[in-house]
């Protein structure tokens, strides 16, 4: 079943197009401080809930509702994209609230083309907090990199969040606190402030799990990215309940 949400009236509309997910089978940490990255356009750019889907800020990915959300991970192998503007920029992440709530407790990787040429920044966010880009000379990334991320809720409104980059060696973790972040869902997502992806390929989310079990048994809401009634790209089905690919469509 196909919803179409339009989250804004008025010019440059952008829109989400949302179906419910079909779960299926494919047969049938080193702490350390975060200091600002180069690249100049994810800097002013923040990724954000779902109801701010316009203009861009589209979400593709898998969303599980509810309440009570205490934790949220999945891996990824950093595509090598390719830069089609300089207003592209995107980036997969994991988090805990944005779909029907006001924040965001989320972490990932962007890629940013600002400069002409694809560049790697691991971050988080605690929206409305503007986000913080990691140092990319201590913490690099580069496309084929195993990366692995989480959200978790340590109580009194405190979360954990971790970055891991395997293929590097290295872990960022940071504890925050936001006590307005009501724990309503969790996501496993690709996301585009700018609502201009650079061709990623296809990028393979896997292991991803929501309170420690699958992401699959939460009969997560799946979601396309679509710019004016088109796919920027496509979400698969589920395989075993947590593993999917995102496939680029058009920028």
């Amino acid at each position: 079943m196909s919803i179409l949400i339009v989250t804004h009236e008025g010019a440059s509309v952008r829109n989400i197009l949302i179906r419910v997910a079909t779960l299926a089978t494919a047969a049938g940490a080193v702490v350390a401080p975060a200091v600002p990255a180069t690249a100049a356009a994810a800097q002013d750019m923040s990724f954000r809930p779902l109801h701010y889907n316009i203009n861009g800020y589209n979400w593709g990915g898998y969303a599980a509702t509810g309440s009570g959300f205490t934790s949220v991970s999945a891996s990824w192998t950093e595509p090598a994209a390719t830069c089609e503007s300089t207003n592209d920029l995107y980036a997969p992440w994991v988090g805990i609230d944005g779909y029907g709530t006001s924040t965001v407790e989320q972490t990932g990787v962007a890629t940013d083309c600002s400069s002409g040429k694809p560049v790697d920044e691991p971050w988080y966010e605690m929206y409305p907090a503007n986000p913080v880009y990691l140092s990319t000379s201590s913490y690099p990334v580069s496309s084929g990199d195993v990366i692995t991320a989480s959200v978790t809720y340590a109580g009194s409104s405190k979360y954990t969040l971790k970055l891991s980059d395997t293929t590097r060696g290295w872990s960022y973790s940071t504890s925050k606190t936001l006590s307005s972040a009501k724990r309503e869902s969790a996501e496993v997502i690709i996301e585009s402030p700018t609502g201009s992806y650079p061709n990623f390929g296809t990028l393979k989310f896997s292991s991803a799990t929501v309170n420690g079990a699958t992401l699959g048994s939460f009969s997560p809401v799946a979601l396309d990215p679509s710019s004016n009634g088109t796919y920027e790209a496509t979400t698969s089905a589920l395989t075993s309940g947590t593993a999917f690919t995102e496939t680029f469509l058009h920028e």
